[in-house]
């Protein structure tokens, strides 16, 4: 029996299957060279000028000396153990001739940007390096995952986006994880929060993690064009430029696309692959990002009628898409061979080399579902365009009449003459319907009789007084 320690580790790692860690890359601090102009950090002989019209959050790891420091109207210093400033009234020897150096301005850095974040399915992976690939829209803090500014780090950026609110599960802060929204509201409304997160979205802590094994989808479709915006593209050389899911820019490379059945794990499908795949040396140069999409579906190509979940695997390289192509296949044969064992009904992918191929032991099923969608989706639409009065159905008294004309015009001669077939004398014209004198031998006789039980028509060679017929 497993005792009480195991069985909460094994919990919080399965808790955690889906989880991803996304880590903000930029920093204010004091000590990184890149946040000062002249791409050094001030000494004894500098004079340290932050400019008063910004807000700024700045940490301080150690002991700097400075000639003289000008400080914003609004900021804060943030000291760790043992740090601070002491002034050099003269030149500092190991400094050199003294020079102003400027704090470079941090205002413009935006929570969207994707190239601004690091995702890891670890903490450990984070401090490793060992960082995952992923489309644009997923290179953003998703509702699912946790998010990490750096431990002895300060920062400042700007949540403006279109959106009330940007949900994701937790936010680490100097160190510190918020999971609930009470303390993590309040921490905004501090001087430390005000100086670090500004913009018109508030971040906001709470939401659950991912905790379907076939993986959920990052839901950042809604702030695609926020994303999508801070994104420069590269031009592409290859033969058929892709479009993944949720990425911004055309690639050079390709897409595997898989249907997963009953048994399905992302979390072990990303761990196969890499095992199988991405250590092998061909494939070294690979970037490969997997996640699930909805994928929207159309109606004859044209008309939306939902989304579908899929698996979605982005294949990069720098050799125009050719190993990745290679790798594509790769998956789509393992895929083929051992679909069943791994919850994989179908595989199939794309390539800018140009080519593709499918694979999986569901895929005629799977079009005939699709053509069994479509063809309800057709009669909805046929139905509410009906309802609406878009589309006018032919009333009964108009069948009627159509099948009337065609019974007296739908028979015509060889040369395109209307047969009325033989002429009746009696009924084709009205006129005729008296009688007719000496039509029977030159006798008047009345071919209609009326009587009490109704008309009848009368037969010249039957006497209606004789009870019986004599030859």
């Amino acid at each position: 029996m497993l005792r009480t320690l195991d069985v909460l580790l094994l919990l919080c790692l399965t808790g955690a299957v889906n989880a991803l860690y996304k880590q903000w890359i930029p920093d204010t601090n004091y000590e990184n060279e890149t946040n000062w102009d002249k791409k050094h950090v001030p000494c004894g002989s500098d004079v340290a000028v932050f400019s008063s019209e910004r807000k700024v959050s700045v940490f301080v790891e150690t002991k700097h000396a400075v000639h003289e420091m000008r400080l914003p109207a609004n900021g804060e210093f943030i000291l760790n153990s043992g740090a601070g400033f002491y002034v050099v009234s003269g030149q500092d020897p190991g400094c050199g001739a003294g020079v102003t150096t400027k704090f470079k301005d941090s205002e413009s850095l935006e929570w969207f940007d994707p190239a601004l974040w690091q995702a890891a399915s670890s903490l450990g992976d984070l401090q490793s390096g060992n960082f995952l690939f992923s489309v644009h829209e997923e290179s953003v803090p998703c509702r699912y995952d946790d998010v990490v500014f750096k431990k002895l780090s300060s920062f400042r950026v700007d949540t403006s986006s279109s959106q009330t609110n940007i949900p994701v599960k937790s936010v680490s802060v100097l160190g510190k994880m918020f999971q609930d929204k009470p303390n993590f509201s309040q921490y905004l409304s501090s001087r430390s929060g005000r100086l670090q997160f500004h913009g018109s979205s508030a971040v906001t802590v709470g939401e659950p993690g991912c905790d379907d094994p076939t993986g959920c989808n990052c839901g950042n479709t809604v702030n695609r064009q926020q994303i999508c915006r801070t994104v420069t593209c590269a031009p592409v050389n290859c033969e058929k430029p892709l479009l993944p899911e949720g990425h911004c820019c055309d690639i050079c490379g390709a897409i595997v696309t898989i249907n997963y059945a009953a048994g399905f794990k992302l979390q072990t499908y990303r761990d196969r692959i890499h095992n199988l795949f991405l250590t092998l040396p061909k494939y070294e140069s690979i970037q490969l990002g997997i996640s699930k999409v909805l994928k929207s579906q159309k109606l004859m190509g044209i008309l939306p009628f939902g989304t579908t979940p899929e698996i979605q695997v982005v294949i990069l390289d720098g050799e125009n898409g050719k190993q990745a192509a290679s790798l594509a296949q790769d998956i789509v044969r393992d895929a083929l061979s051992h679909g069943s064992d791994i919850g994989v009904a179908q595989a199939k992918f794309q390539a800018s080399s140009g080519g593709g191929q499918h694979g999986g032991i569901a895929g005629v099923v799977a079009g005939a579902v699709v053509g069994v969608l479509a063809l309800i989706a057709l009669i909805i639409v046929l139905v509410l365009l009906v309802h609406k009065e878009v589309i006018r159905m032919p009333s009964l008294s108009t069948l009627a009449s159509l099948r009337h004309f065609q019974r007296r015009n739908g028979t015509t001669d060889l040369d395109g003459t209307p047969d009325h077939g033989y002429d009746n004398p009696m009924f084709d014209n009205p006129s005729m319907l008296p009688d007719i004198v000496g039509l029977y031998g030159g006798k008047d006789i009345n071919t209609i009789s009326f009587t009490p039980t109704g008309i009848h028509f009368v037969n010249p060679v039957y006497d209606e007084n004789e009870t019986e017929f004599n030859a």
